[in-house]
């Protein structure tokens, strides 16, 4: 257990002294070669041995008082500036720092001993739970109590003093302490005692754990709301009149614990006789770190060690004349470098608008000026103009622009109206005051203070002294806690200059590399696919483009049958996440859009999908039919129960699996639908030069339902086939999909995650849904949050492992490296990340990269330039052409109709050439 005992904790006495010499230091703190001197006096005779010493051991002993006098000197003045005043009993001090993980750490520096600090922590954890309904980890030492806390946990630092009563702490401290091993630490001891438990049984020993299992037996007989379950006990548990339990509770509150003293303590805090103080600080103190690193004994929790949130403290070493004067306020660079990413990069209207939406409000004249004076005039009249933005004037004569979805809540402004904008508007403007937030809507200052308060009880804000004074008198601020919390960061370890941000051409790179399209770091075998496809998890892509390009790009010498593998396995699934609208009789076509997606997953991403009817044709709706009733079938059985044959059962599997209604147990069944019948299985006697294997429909496994909702035949629904836009996207998008869900897959998929890369993800939620997860995230202390990407506008989230990944690209010369990639390839990002048009993501274009930078395309049969007006040699055109595929790969590709000769685009006579598009008159043929 981890409670491994008590000791006799430090008297009130000592205590006191303790406290007077903080006090005799601090006031002669002015003079450090003063106090410095009389500390050692004050250590000398105290130090070596009590008898005559020689004159060698008094000047060692003089020395060793010198030595310690200065640490003890520059501990305590060091604490004092940070602090503003040393805690002592008569002035106790608070202050609250983040964590690494984003969290908070509470401490309260009260040097009245562990007895008085145990119970206030105690009762204090307990307040928290009933005001916050949350577990905190809690210690206490001598010195001082320390409190875990949450995101959830926002409130105004000073009144923590008296979040406890003097009248009502004692109820509150007993309904605590029941939960604390103290209690049953005494419990054993007294029930021991008073003879109610035997130590000895027939003239032998009770074992110890038997002695425990009888101690709790004999608890739950005489106070059975002890150990019952708090589910089941509505408030406060009720003490019974047993002499052993009120023992216990006197024992544990008058002598492990000091209620007395604590009562006391909080009278004087209401009375004013004690005085406090609040800081909040960018690092802990020197004085925080004994209790950061206290030991077991001090836990007033069950949490371990190693899973304490202390853990996740970063303390410097206090004395560093480097960083010491740093510590003491939030670096103004860091809020200003905040302030610049919290606020909105826009580059086009729809940036623009999403801007609106989610920050609230802009005052015409932040949209004329602009933060770096570009003016957004041209953009807010393409909305006026569209009907989705609007102007507003207030009473004072400020104009606001406004989104049309949120004009109501400017024109109501009602308590709950005001504060979702002050929300919004907290969320990019950084730290400000009550009053420059009550300005920009024109309202008085008392009802901005009402709404932030209501926003801080919810978590999302923090007040205090944020900007530099610069000489003037201090300024209450609010801030928005996940900005906050960035600041912090900055703050302590420049984030800023560390993580400089990469162009366009090394994002590339690095995303070729993560998603391992880069040679040098393709995957292999089962798990190697399974990784790649956890990456693709949910994406759409055309159906021959999986095998063909995307997935034999990124594992190495890929099978057929590792993908078939993890299907039969039940890791990986296919289908068309988003579904179709409408009806259709043919099966699915090489580009219809269809996603790998796992499994464990398969629940979230077919929740999205669409609910309209789909009218059938009468083979589809018999087969869908029989799978209703049956469940999931092998060909062969559909074809028996339904009476239908076998051709009509493949089309009805055909046109259900291209609605998005159907899969099978393999990825078979797809291969098998886009192959011809006529390739399926090769010629007898043919003479075969791969190696092969059966692509027939009947070895696929099982087929079954994926959702959905039919009318029957001719249902008169439109016919909406899942054909590739122009763009080479779906033309349908889902209605809705978990922005969890998506926002983690996204960060799996490209490391890095802001508003474009969600240019190619069909059915993405919208990007301010997604912000909110990723600031989430952010404040948790899971993902970074900062500029990776130059160029690209908006909040930019990364992984951790990301950073690192993308940090050493920088440092790592291209070389000249040329990558050729699908133009349906998800990394076809052309004209979306890079410079350059867009490539149609179709499976017949792709895509060459040099060192990260798109210079060549196939298009339409076309080999044209991209981004450079240099020719294309004949090295770049091979790269550009070039596949490389697996023998097994290359056999299932030809039973599908397409020879290897013309998988690889290798010159065969008869065979139409690709033309070289130049900046020369004349087209040359490659």
């Amino acid at each position: 257990p981890f409670w491994l005992g008590e000791a006799p904790a430090r008297s009130n006495e000592l205590s006191a002294a303790v406290a007077e010499l903080r006090a005799d230091v601090e006031e002669r703190l002015e003079d450090r070669e003063d106090v410095t001197a009389w500390i050692a006096d004050v250590l000398s005779p105290q130090v070596g041995p009590s008898v005559a010493m020689l004159p060698r051991d008094e000047e060692l002993s003089a020395s060793s008082a010198q030595a310690a006098a200065h640490q003890l000197i520059e501990y305590l003045s060091e604490s004092k500036r940070l602090l503003g005043t040393l805690p002592t009993q008569n002035t106790i001090v608070a202050e609250r720092f983040f964590d690494e993980a984003g969290g908070m750490q509470l401490v309260i520096h009260s040097p009245f001993g562990s007895r008085v600090n145990r119970a206030w922590g105690l009762a204090l954890r307990k307040r928290f739970c009933r005001q916050f309904n949350f577990e905190l980890q809690a210690a206490a030492t001598e010195d001082a109590l320390l409190l875990s806390l949450g995101p959830q946990h926002s409130f105004p630092l000073d009144t923590v003093f008296k979040f406890l009563h003097p009248d009502t702490v004692e109820g509150i401290l007993v309904q605590a302490l029941l939960d604390a091993p103290m209690f049953g630490t005494h419990w054993r001891w007294n029930a021991t005692i008073a003879l109610a438990i035997a130590r000895s049984r027939n003239g032998r020993k009770t074992p110890p754990q038997i002695q425990r299992m009888q101690s709790e037996d004999l608890l739950a007989a005489a106070f059975p709301h002890a150990v019952a379950c708090l589910e089941n006990i509505p408030g406060d548990r009720e003490v019974p009149d047993h002499p052993l339990v009120r023992q216990t509770i006197d024992d544990c509150v008058h002598e492990v614990m000091d209620l007395e003293l604590l009562t006391t303590l909080l009278r004087k805090i209401h009375t004013g006789e004690i005085q406090y103080v609040a800081r909040d600080l960018p690092e802990p103190s020197p004085l925080t770190h004994e209790i950061l690193n206290a030991r077991p004994y001090a836990f007033l929790d069950d949490a371990p060690a190693e899973e304490r949130r202390t853990q996740a403290v970063y303390t410097r070493r206090a004395f560093e004349p480097s960083s010491a004067d740093d510590l003491g306020a939030l670096d103004p660079a860091a809020i200003e470098r905040v302030r610049d990413e919290a606020w909105p990069d826009v580059r086009d209207a729809d940036e623009l608008h999403d801007a609106l939406l989610t920050s609230g409000f802009l005052t015409e004249v932040e949209g004329i000026s602009g933060r770096d004076g570009v003016s957004w005039s041209g953009y807010w009249h393409e909305l006026a103009d569209a009907g989705r933005a609007t102007r507003v004037s207030l009473s004072d004569g400020q104009v606001l622009w406004v989104a049309t979805e949120r004009v109501e809540e400017i024109r109501s402004l009602g308590p709950d109206a005001l504060r979702e904008l002050l929300r919004g508007r907290l969320g990019i403007v950084g730290p400000a005051t009550a009053a420059s937030l009550a300005a920009s809507l024109a309202i008085p200052e008392s009802e901005a203070d009402i709404a932030l308060a209501a926003l801080e009880g919810e978590g999302v804000v923090l007040r205090g002294q944020f900007s530099p004074r610069n000489g003037g008198p201090a300024v209450l601020e609010w801030c928005d806690r996940r900005l906050l919390a960035r600041i912090h960061r900055y703050t302590l370890n420049r984030l800023r200059s560390e993580i400089e941000p990469v162009s366009a051409a090394d994002f590339m790179r690095f995303l070729f590399a993560w998603q391992r399209v880069d040679p040098d770091q393709n995957a292999a075998g089962l798990e190697g696919l399974a990784t790649v496809i956890a990456q693709l998890d949910g994406l759409e892509l055309p159906a021959a483009a999986w095998e063909a390009d995307v997935l034999s790009s990124r594992v190495s010498e890929y099978d057929p049958m590792l993908l078939d593998s993890l299907c039969m396995m039940g890791r990986v699934a296919w289908g068309r996440a988003a579904g179709q609208r409408g009806s259709g009789t043919a099966g699915p076509i090489r580009s219809t859009p269809i996603a790998l997606f796992l499994r464990e997953n398969a629940a979230e991403w077919l929740a999205g999908r669409n609910s309209d009817e789909y009218s059938l044709s009468s083979y589809a709706e018999r087969a869908r039919e029989v799978l209703e009733q049956r469940g999931a079938s092998f060909f062969h059985e559909l074809t028996a129960i339904s009476g239908l044959l076998p051709t009509q059962v493949e089309q009805a599997l055909g046109e259900l699996a291209s609605l998005g209604l159907v899969t099978s147990d393999s990825f078979a069944g797809l291969r098998a639908l886009i192959t011809p019948s006529s390739k399926r299985k090769p010629l007898s006697g043919a003479k075969r030069r791969y190696r092969t294997a059966p692509v027939g429909i009947e070895t696929a496994g099982r087929w079954s339902l994926l959702g959905g909702k039919s009318v029957g035949r001719n249902g008169g629904s439109e016919n909406r086939m899942g054909t590739e836009s122009e763009a080479g996207e779906p033309s349908y998008r889902p209605t809705a999909l978990p922005p969890e869900l998506y926002a983690k897959t996204l960060l799996r998929r490209y490391g890095v995650v802001f508003k474009r890369v969600l240019a190619r993800e069909t059915g993405a939620p919208p990007w301010r849904e997604l912000l909110m997860v990723y600031r989430r995230l952010e404040a948790r202390g899971e993902i970074r949050g900062g500029r990776f990407v130059s160029g690209m506008s908006g909040e930019q989230f990364a992984l951790s492992e990301a950073v690192g990944q993308l940090r050493a690209i920088r440092r790592l010369e291209g070389g000249g490296r040329l990558i050729s990639v699908s133009a349906a390839d998800p990394l076809n990002l052309t004209g979306i990340i890079t410079p350059g048009e867009r490539v149609t993501g179709i499976t017949r274009n792709r895509v060459l990269f040099r060192d990260g930078v798109p210079v060549l395309a196939l298009e339409a049969g076309e080999i044209k330039p991209i981004s450079s007006e240099e020719p294309p040699t004949p090295e770049m055109i091979q790269a550009l052409l070039r596949k490389t595929l697996s023998p097994a790969l290359r056999a299932r590709l030809a039973m599908a109709g397409v020879s290897p000769a013309s998988v690889s685009m290798e010159r065969r006579p008869g065979r139409r050439r690709a033309r070289v598009k130049t900046s020369e008159t004349n087209p040359v043929s490659s």
